[in-house]
């Protein structure tokens, strides 16, 4: 790991994984199937919307507009996050082991698809508590706008799991493999983005070359 006097952390890529804890449970828990994840968030998206147009919650044009902004605005905390709290800067070791267990051992263990995802119980306190965050903001339009930030992250997910799981394809999605390869082999200052580069053109943070 580096150390506490650095800005950043960096980290060599490895192949396999590494084990994180010694309590099993713990161990346990930071690994995760891929699948479940994703089809917590699609499914809890799908739910959400089938109960506004169902009960007339909101209109059903508002509901796709809002489902579409909360898209949108994922893809802008898909980048934030990324950028500021998984490569937050470290100077002090509470930051560098904190840094780590987020975001450095994933740096540092590319290739181990069990980590490539938050476990299911803090994908549900993390859904649980965007629904009491958006409800408080926008009351009856949560029902909208959340469904499409949730389908915004399981997207990201599954974007994040195939370009470690499978060699880029020959079309116009190869640039997402492409520019994720440049993140975590060439330059992790750049390309925050994962299953969009549209914030990385906007603030400057794609590769010069």
């Amino acid at each position: 790991m580096a150390t506490v006097t650095d800005q950043r952390a960096h980290y060599t890529p490895k192949s396999g994984g590494t084990k994180e804890y010694n309590n099993k449970l713990k161990e346990k828990l930071t690994r995760t199937p891929i699948w479940a994840p994703v089809s917590l968030y699609f499914i809890l998206s799908a739910g959400l919307l089938y109960y506004a147009i169902a009960h007339n919650i909101i209109q059903p044009l508002l509901t796709v507009g809002l489902f579409f902004a909360g898209w949108f605005f994922f893809t802008f905390l898909e980048y934030a996050m990324h950028r500021f709290l998984f490569h937050m800067k470290i100077y002090t070791k509470t930051r560098e082991t904190l840094q780590y267990h987020f975001h450095g051992v994933h740096h540092e263990y590319p290739k181990d698809k069990s980590r490539l995802a938050m476990p299911i119980p803090v994908s549900i306190v993390l859904a649980v508590a965007f629904f009491g965050l958006f409800w408080v903001l926008m009351n009856i339009y949560t029902y909208g706008f959340l469904p499409g930030v949730l389908t915004g992250y399981a997207t990201y997910l599954f974007v994040h799991y195939i370009v470690h799981a499978y060699p880029p394809p020959n079309n116009f999605f190869k640039s997402l493999w492409v520019n994720h390869a440049i993140h975590h082999y060439k330059d992790d200052s750049v390309v925050f983005g994962v299953s969009s580069q549209f914030w990385d053109m906007v603030f400057g943070t794609m590769p010069k070359k």
